[in-house]
């Protein structure tokens, strides 16, 4: 049995460890800036950082076209502030990769 870890577990599990609940109010600056995407719960906010990380332009661009990949959106950004909401963080520079907290309803 081969133990070794791969290249991509590696990059995986490095971006795993970097992903966090962060508060919005926290992350405006990047929003202020033109750095936050939106990435839509149907994804997997790691594999979309792997993919952007790989320069996956083919991946990325069909994800994009979809709406599943857009910019943060000013009423967004707004709605996010006023309800002090957190969002799942991934950052895969320049890039800050944001995705709704899955609350239990």
């Amino acid at each position: 049995m081969n133990d070794a870890i791969s290249g991509e577990e590696l990059a995986r599990a490095k971006l795993n460890s970097e992903t966090a609940r962060i508060p919005w109010k926290e992350l405006q600056r990047h929003f202020a800036s033109g750095h936050t995407l939106y990435i839509d719960p149907e994804l997997d906010l790691i594999e979309v950082g792997y993919r952007m990380e790989r320069d996956d332009a083919e991946r990325i661009g069909a994800w994009m076209d979809s709406g599943l990949i857009r910019a943060v959106e000013n009423d967004e950004a707004r709605r996010w502030y006023n309800d002090d909401a957190e969002l799942w963080c991934c950052v895969v520079r320049p890039w800050v990769l944001l995705q709704p907290v899955d609350e239990p309803g």
